[in-house]
Formats: structure tokens, sequence, C-alpha cells
């Protein structure tokens, strides 16, 4: 499955994505993408696996991935992360709805100071409105992404962080082989 992933190796995803750079300190190799993010996972920084997943997968599928991760965390978010957690699962389903749409623009406005306002930014610069595209500063969709994921991890206590921090690697994986046989399926 790895074999039909967006990027077959790590230096395939830094090479189309070099933003990705200043997002991590790892260098890139050529190991196949999956075997590189569990190297990050089993490494000194585990935290990178999060913005290598963020960048492996496409950007509406990394909005959702994101959203299912800080789900988890629900118990750790405020009133103002649940609603904007409710906007980016509109956005997710129904990304071309007007409505989403305007309630995303909206949300991002004002500069992201929680997990899931990092998330409704990615939304946000993916869907390339004038306000936001001069917020991203040419970050792409994943940094935000990234920075949610992260930024909800930080309300982990230290005894569970970095077990969760691994389950949410995992189901990026898994999404990441997901998406690649959608896009196989798609091709037929």
């Amino acid at each position: 499955m790895a074999n039909r992933l967006r990027f077959r190796t790590a230096r395939d995803l830094f090479g189309a994505c070099p933003a990705i750079a200043r997002d991590m300190k790892a260098a890139p190799t050529d190991q196949p993408s999956i075997e590189f993010c569990r190297a990050l996972l089993a490494g000194r920084v585990p935290e990178e696996a999060i913005t290598f997943c963020a960048y492996l997968l496409p950007e509406r599928a990394g909005v959702w991935w994101a959203h299912e991760c800080l789900s988890n965390l629900a118990e750790l978010l405020g009133d103002n992360d649940l609603e904007l957690l409710a906007l980016v699962h509109d956005w997710v389903g129904e990304p071309g709805n007007p409505d989403h749409r305007a309630a995303v623009a909206q949300a991002v406005e004002m500069p992201p100071a929680t997990p899931v306002s990092w998330i409704a930014l990615a939304a946000g610069w993916r869907d390339g409105s004038q306000a936001v595209d001069q917020a991203s500063a040419g970050f792409p969709p994943a940094h935000a992404v990234s920075a949610g994921i992260l930024a909800g991890l930080a309300r982990v206590s230290l005894a569970d962080r970095f077990a969760v921090l691994s389950a949410f690697v995992e189901m990026g994986i898994e999404m990441a082989e997901l998406e690649a046989q959608q896009q196989a399926a798609d091709a037929y």
C-alpha cells in the first residue's frame, strides 16, 4: 500500500513541500514515507511524526485527521474550541458550501490561540480566502494542522502524552493509506 502514497519516500515529500523543512529538524531520507514516519515516532523528537503526517496527507484529509485527533481530546478543549470543531466538521463534509466557507473565514479572522483555531485556520488556508492568504505568509495548511494537533497534545498529561501521540500518528498513517487506496480506485 505504501507504494501508492502521494509521496513514495520522505525525500519525495520534502522535495514537493519545501515548507516542511521549516517545521522539522529531521533530514529527509530515501526511506518509504511510512517507515520514515514511524522512525520519527521512535526517534528523539517523536512530535516530528505528527508534522510529517500533516504534510503527507492531502490538505482536506489533513484537516479531517486533525479534527479526529482533537475530537479525541474534547474533554481538554474549551467551549469555543468545541464550536470551532463543529465548524471544521461541517466544512470537511461540504467544503464548497458557502455557509461553511463563510463560517471558517470568520473563525480565522482572529490569530490562532487554541488547538482547534489552528485547524480552522488550515481549512481557511486551503480554501484560499483573501484575508487568510495574507495571514498564512507562505505556509501550507499542513503547518496549521501540525500546530493544532501539537497544541492539543500539549494539554495531555505527560504520563499519557506518548501513547496519545502514537495513536494520532497511527491514525494519520492509516488515513494516508486510505487516501492512497481511494486515489487508486478513482484512477480505474
